[in-house]
């Protein structure tokens, strides 16, 4: 929060500091930072704990969705809730002596697309040779607009787990706490702050206060100002950048001006690289062979490939009438196949994994409660592992193997 403040405001003066009073940008911060250590330190404590979300949050900071309202709610609503559905029924077979609500718990990690993946892979020369330009927008909004979707559906296995013997006391706890205060909170903020510094910067720069590098970084510094500011308050940093992201760039006017800077495309790249190498040294490597009373290597790898081919293409491949984006069967198929599994669900499974320590520590069905975290850190790790190397070669396998423009717009 504090560091993503501190940029937001340097950079509104950032040409009057460094050209008008000569004062050097390192002096500014080094002071800046002498000055939270003794004063606000518990703020910087706090914002320090979400520091570890928020590059993924900046990843989403992309240009507003140019497809349809249809096809976009058709995305977000139908597909996402047969994803959920479908990962559900998935988990709960071959998981040995797993309860349904369990499995909807477990699903509701994996359940949405990532945006982090998504962005990585759909951007670039392949994708841009062979991927028509409407279906990589609609996959990127719907991953960075479906983890408020997401949340949603894991608090509500979580309550229903929790308020078992009272499922109506659980729903009314879901609806308030999760998609009235969470949800929505989320939204809100984002929109204000995604206004809000639009503004800002367009004010400053009628004023000539910003130099180009502190215009380039304003976006990235407002997602890192939202993920401190909003995941203090109880919401969901990951939502409330991408509302903010888009209203920020609504009218087109800053991804314009920076669509021929790489300032972006490179931070992605070192976060994105520097994220998922430190995913590679906490995988659990070792879980995957020695969980064999729980789930045998040779089910872990049904259980990915089912979930990999039926947990979104029968939902696209249903309801692509209704999205405009899709407009022929292959583009079904790729979209129906193209939901990777990664970020996202890292983030879900640590508050799925914070959430049952509590209700352990509070003496609900400890056992159960044992077993689904178990259950939910093998699933979803093994999840990012397959999606990761599976979509991951999709786009070159489709120019190497298939060598013809299914996919041109």
């Amino acid at each position: 929060m504090l560091g993503g403040g501190f940029v937001i405001s340097f950079s509104l003066v950032s040409l009057v500091v460094t050209e008008s009073l000569y004062l050097s940008e390192s002096f500014i911060a080094l002071g800046t930072g002498a000055f939270w250590s003794r004063s606000v330190y518990l703020g910087l404590t706090c914002s320090g704990n979400t520091a570890g979300d928020s590059w993924c949050s900046v990843a989403q900071q992309i240009s507003p969705p140019r497809t349809e309202v249809i096809g976009y709610v058709t995305s977000l609503g139908p597909v996402m809730t047969c994803m959920w559905i479908m990962s559900s029924i998935i988990v709960w077979i071959f998981v040995p002596q797993m309860t349904m609500l369990g499995a909807l718990a477990i699903s509701a990690c994996i359940a949405p697309t990532d945006p982090v993946l998504a962005n990585s892979i759909v951007k670039g020369r392949f994708a841009d040779k062979f991927i028509a330009p409407r279906l990589q927008n609609i996959i990127i909004a719907e991953s960075g607009a479906n983890d408020g979707l997401g949340y949603s559906f894991l608090f509500l296995a979580l309550y229903l787990i929790e308020y078992g013997d009272n499922p109506l006391g659980a729903l009314s706890i879901w609806f308030s706490d999760t998609i009235l205060y969470v949800i929505g909170l989320s939204v809100v903020y984002g929109i204000f702050i995604g206004w809000l510094g639009l503004k800002m910067l367009r004010w400053a720069i009628k004023k000539k206060w910003v130099g180009r590098e502190s215009f380039l970084v304003f976006a990235m510094a407002l997602g890192f100002f939202i993920v401190g500011t909003c995941g203090m308050a109880g919401g969901d940093d990951v939502l409330a950048c991408f509302v903010a992201g888009n209203v920020f760039t609504l009218d087109d006017w800053y991804r314009l001006e920076t669509k021929d800077d790489h300032l972006a495309p490179t931070v992605d790249l070192l976060l994105n690289l520097t994220a998922f190498s430190y995913f590679g040294l906490i995988i659990p490597w070792g879980s995957f062979l020695e969980n064999t009373a729980l789930l045998s290597l040779p089910k872990l790898v049904c259980m990915s490939l089912a979930l990999l081919v039926l947990r979104r293409l029968p939902a696209v491949l249903l309801t692509h009438k209704f999205i405009p984006a899709i407009h022929t069967w292959q583009h079904a198929v790729f979209a129906g196949y193209f939901g990777p599994i990664g970020v996202s669900a890292v983030f879900y499974l640590t508050v799925l994994s914070e959430y049952t320590r509590g209700l352990q520590r509070d003496g609900v069905s400890g056992d159960f409660m044992t077993k689904l975290q178990e259950t939910a850190t093998l699933v979803v790790w093994f999840m990012v592992v397959s999606s990761v190397f599976v979509h991951g070669i999709t786009v070159p396998l489709i120019v190497v193997c298939v060598h013809a423009p299914f996919f041109g717009p």
